[in-house]
């Protein structure tokens, strides 16, 4: 429920845009992103703003093309987001960020109860997760042939 008290909870004044982190929640992710790889170049992108940029497209729905210009490019946002997801690392922040909410809630780590309609399972049939992933990805044109162009050979 709205009280005075959650409402300066999820006060987004603070930063460039609604969808940026604060610096709390962004001390609870920090640790959870792997470091840089040893060795090549040196990472000079700014980790913080590439999860900005993640949760501007997120939240906004806008297209990758229409990130602010004052967010990292939208190839390294997406190459990070692409990254992330290969790793685990996605699914480690989700984890982190569901255990805080249960703490915060006064509950315990794992739900004793679970509701299941028949929505949910007719997706976990078809895959899931996986469906989820190709919204994130960008398109690709096919480049296998029509069936319909080999069935009409000229005579």
């Amino acid at each position: 429920m709205w009280t005075v008290e959650n409402r300066a909870l999820y006060d987004r004044k603070g930063g460039r845009y609604p969808s940026d982190l604060t610096d709390a929640e962004w001390d609870l992710i920090e640790p959870l992103i792997p470091p840089a790889k040893s060795g090549g170049r040196r990472r000079t992108v700014a980790l913080r703003e590439v999860v900005n940029g993640v949760l501007c497209v997120l939240e906004t729905g806008c297209q990758w093309r229409a990130l602010p210009r004052d967010l990292p490019p939208k190839s390294t946002v997406h190459d990070y987001l692409s990254l992330w997801a290969w790793d685990g690392t996605l699914e480690r922040i989700h984890h982190a960020l569901y255990l805080a909410v249960r703490d915060l809630e006064d509950r315990d780590a794992s739900p004793s109860a679970a509701v299941i309609d028949s929505q949910s399972v007719k997706g976990a049939e078809k895959g899931g997760r996986a469906s989820i992933r190709r919204v994130m990805t960008r398109a690709r044109r096919s480049r296998a042939r029509s069936a319909i162009s080999l069935s009409t050979r000229s005579a």
